[in-house]
Order: C-alpha cells, then sequence, then structure tokens
C-alpha cells in the first residue's frame, strides 16, 4: 500500500474512533438514506441516535433533514421490531424547537406520547421536518415537504445498524395537528414515493386538513401567530408566492419575530391581527398561485396507503371540527380504510390529551 493511501486509512480509523463523532456513511444519494448519525442522551427512557438523512422538498427538490431514532433497551423477540415515524405538532419555526434539541435539552413536550410507544417495545424516529434545526426556514404546515420527512426518517431509522431495525419491517406514523398533517400526506405519499415503506397504519388527529379554512377560522383570532408562520413555511416552500415582496414594516417586522419563535410565541406573536394588517395587497392568499399550492397541500385528494385512524376534538378552537370532518369525508369517497371518532367537549390541546393515547393503541393493532 501506498504511503499515501496508508496514511488516508489511518487517519480515518482514528476519526472513526473519537467519542461523539457521526458514523461514517457512503455518499447519501437517494431519499431516506443517512447524511450522518451519532449516538446521543435523551430524556426518553431509549438508547438514541441524532440523525441528519436525505428528503424531498414540496417542489421535488433534494435536501437534508434532521431528526432522532429512540430504540428501547428492552430486546424485541417477535420478529421485526415496530418502528412509530413520530410526527410531532407545532414546535415553531426557531431551530432551537426542534424536537431532536427538545429531546436531549428536557424540554420536550410530547415525550410521554412517545414513550407509550417505546413502553411496547416500539421504536420511534422523530423528524425535525425540513428547515427545522437544519439551514434555512421551516416550511410549517406545509403538508408535501412534512409526509415525505415523515417517510425518509422511517427509512434512514432502518439504516442505522446499530438499531437493529429491519428495512421491511412494520411502520406506523403517528402525529396530531401540524403532526397530524404530516401524518396525513405520508400516509398519502406513500404509495408513490415510499413503496419500500412497509406502512402499516397512521394515527393521524386534529388535522389542518383544509389550510384556507384554517386561515379564514383564525384570521383575526387570539392564535393568528401560527397564520403568520403558515405564510412563512408556504412562502419558503414556493418561492414563487407573493408573500415576502409584499410586506409592509409592520409585516417584515412581525415575520422575523416569528421565524425564531416556538410553539407559544408563535400562537402569541400577533393575538387578533389579521393577514390584511401586514401586507401592501389585500387578501394576498387568494391570489391564483397562493390557491394552485395551497390546493397540492389539501388533505384527502389521494388514498392512503394504509389504514387510517382519524380523531378530532369537538370544540377545537384552532382547526374546526368540520375540517375534521372534511378530511374523513374524502377519505370515504376514496374508499380509504377509515376509523373515525370524535371526542366531544374537548378543544385542542384536550384531543390529543383524549385521543392521542387511543391513537397510539389503535396502531398496536396493526404492528
Amino acid at each position: 500500500m501506498e504511503a499515501t493511501a496508508l496514511r488516508t486509512v489511518l487517519v480515518s480509523a482514528l476519526a472513526a474512533t473519537l467519542i461523539g463523532a457521526p458514523a461514517a456513511q457512503a455518499a447519501p444519494s437517494a431519499p431516506g438514506d443517512l447524511v450522518d448519525y451519532k449516538s446521543v442522551v435523551a430524556t426518553a427512557p431509549a438508547k438514541a441516535w441524532k440523525l441528519h438523512y436525505r428528503s424531498t422538498s414540496a417542489t421535488g427538490q433534494p435536501n437534508t433533514v434532521s431528526g432522532i431514532l429512540l430504540v428501547p433497551h428492552t430486546p424485541w423477540t417477535k420478529g421485526a421490531r415496530p418502528l412509530v415515524s413520530y410526527a410531532v405538532g407545532t414546535h415553531g419555526l426557531g431551530d432551537r424547537c426542534a424536537p431532536s434539541t427538545r429531546l436531549t435539552n428536557g424540554s420536550e413536550n410530547e415525550v410521554l406520547l412517545m414513550s407509550q410507544a417505546l413502553s411496547r417495545g416500539w421504536a420511534v424516529v422523530v423528524t425535525d421536518y425540513e428547515g427545522l434545526g437544519t439551514p434555512g426556514t421551516h416550511t410549517y404546515a406545509v403538508g408535501q415537504s412534512e409526509g415525505r420527512a415523515v417517510l425518509d426518517a422511517a427509512r434512514a431509522a432502518s439504516r442505522v445498524p446499530e438499531a437493529g431495525l429491519s428495512k421491511t419491517g412494520p411502520v406506523g406514523v403517528f402525529g396530531y395537528s401540524q403532526g397530524g398533517q404530516a401524518a396525513a400526506f405520508a400516509g398519502e405519499l406513500q404509495p408513490s414515493y415510499a413503496p419500500d415503506v412497509n406502512l402499516v397504519g397512521v394515527a393521524e388527529g386534529g388535522v389542518p386538513a383544509d389550510l384556507n379554512a384554517v386561515l379564514k377560522f383564525n384570521d383575526g383570532g387570539p392564535a393568528f401567530g401560527l397564520v403568520l408562520g403558515a405564510a412563512v413555511g408556504y412562502a419558503t416552500a414556493y418561492p414563487e408566492l407573493p408573500f415576502t415582496d409584499v410586506l409592509n414594516a409592520k409585516g417584515e417586522k412581525a415575520v422575523a419575530k416569528v421565524k425564531e419563535a416556538c410553539t407559544v410565541e408563535l400562537g402569541a406573536a400577533a393575538p387578533f391581527a389579521r393577514l390584511n394588517d401586514f401586507t401592501t395587497v389585500p387578501n394576498v392568499s387568494s391570489d391564483p398561485r397562493w390557491q394552485a399550492r395551497l390546493g397540492e397541500n389539501l388533505a384527502g385528494k389521494t388514498k392512503p396507503g394504509a389504514p387510517v385512524f382519524l380523531y378530532h376534538a369537538s370544540l377545537d378552537e384552532l382547526i374546526p371540527l368540520a375540517v375534521g370532518k372534511g378530511l374523513r369525508d374524502r377519505y370515504q369517497a376514496l374508499g380509504t380504510d377509515v376509523t373515525w371518532q370524535e371526542f366531544p367537549l374537548l378543544e385542542h390541546i384536550g384531543g390529543v390529551s383524549a385521543g392521542g393515547p387511543v391513537a397510539m393503541t389503535w396502531l398496536g393493532t396493526k404492528f
């Protein structure tokens, strides 16, 4: 072996032994391929790895997304260990809000639901979504991007050698609110985008399935900041949309704030405001370009590749019950195997508190 080649081998071997160094990977070339991964300590009862993996944007461009994989310490002896690709609800747009970060610093508010899956012996992979924890702005509320990130997280999880997961093992998807949207699109995209993922069930709740309806419902409402966040997400995913170029001074200031906000700050960023308050052009979302992209992100236009458990709180103050029922009706019209459950007298957060454990139990019937 020539001296130069020998030095290269020795340097590579030394780098691989460094504590905390990401594991070496072949050059990623396809969605779901690992870019790198490393062992981390998470505030969950499991072994954990931080991941960077390849995925695809809403417009079909390759990107890199981060996430975290959690595998229970207890062995699984019943064939391939099931995997839940877990889609979190709104965490915000700032990189510090990423679930992979919050699961390592103890601030992740959905860890109890994740732990319900882990306690059953299932592995859990949590995507950060596009632009959350990675360079660029988070494409918040863009289902076409979120669904791909959820499916590719499952692919990436099976490529971590130490995790012991099978590439053909059963995969379930779980999500609520923004995560419900991500889960819905994962189910709809799976047959064409990720047929290699053995998807057996999709549990989705509080789904903002029709963003035109959600915008109208929240325009002028107490949590209008979420609408502004979605506008930022769409303008990021689809640069042709008029938004950044039609912001007034108030809008520019609000958008700068929203881009750094986590959940609570995002919802409270502009209480009782209206989208027209921030733009020089009225009713910007009625522009045909906006309507075309919102139409692409209307859930329930394609039959999901697996059975669906769909649930909604009857008094949801953010995503009206009619939006959930509309999604149910579109699923049924497509011949989807859908189980619908309405939780009476509960608002948005109450919906996941009551429905999340039921949805997780339903997933277990599919594994």
